[in-house]
């Protein structure tokens, strides 16, 4: 076990990945949700994670401008095929990331890029795409924290998991941007000591 604790110190130096998934148009989020999804990205950052956005508006930037006004890294994941489409077509920012990777893949296939690249994801406030993320990441069994009391999807994923009839997965919920990054940063070091064992 010590070995296999050794080897993972060792590695400390990759970088854990954390999803921020929420409303790019967020009229319908709590009054504070903007905020608060600033106040994630800056959590993020502090705990030297890299935040990672669908490159878009709403909930996911200022989750990145949170990050990128702590010093931390932002990468986004575009669903256009180029810098030219992302910006004309999709009409989405490029500000406040360090790095766009332009999939080309629409939003559905830019949503399974997104998930399967983190190592965990948040969810904050939502609508139907950040749903199709929520449930990419829970099958996937990925940690998924859910800031809830910011409208939108994040208020109704508790009920919905339990309705589910799937179990609880690896879902954690509350309501303090600081708490729940703490726990996700918990959750992703506890996985990541589980895959270094045999």
């Amino acid at each position: 076990m010590a070995n296999k604790l050794s080897i993972l110190n060792a590695r400390d130096h990759l970088k854990y990945k954390i999803c921020v998934s929420g409303a790019a148009e967020t009229g319908h989020c709590a009054i504070d949700a903007l905020e608060k999804a600033e106040q994630v990205g800056r959590e993020i950052a502090q705990a030297g994670m890299v935040l990672v956005t669908g490159a878009t508006s709403g909930i996911p930037y200022w989750s990145a401008k949170g990050a990128k006004e702590a010093g931390g890294i932002v990468i986004g994941l575009s669903p256009a095929a180029s810098e030219a489409a992302h910006i004309k077509t999709y009409h989405l920012p490029t500000d406040y990331h360090d790095l766009i990777i332009y999939t080309g893949f629409e939003y559905a296939g830019r949503n399974l890029l997104l998930t399967r690249s983190s190592d965990a994801v948040i969810t904050i406030c939502g609508r139907m795409g950040t749903l199709n993320e929520f449930t990419i990441a829970y099958e996937d069994n990925k940690p998924i924290g859910v800031l809830t009391d910011t409208g939108g999807m994040a208020d109704f994923l508790k009920d919905i998991v339990d309705k589910s009839h799937r179990g609880p997965g690896k879902v954690i919920y509350d309501p303090d941007p600081k708490k729940l990054v703490g726990k996700i940063v918990v959750a992703i070091r506890k996985e990541k000591i589980r895959n270094h064992q045999k």
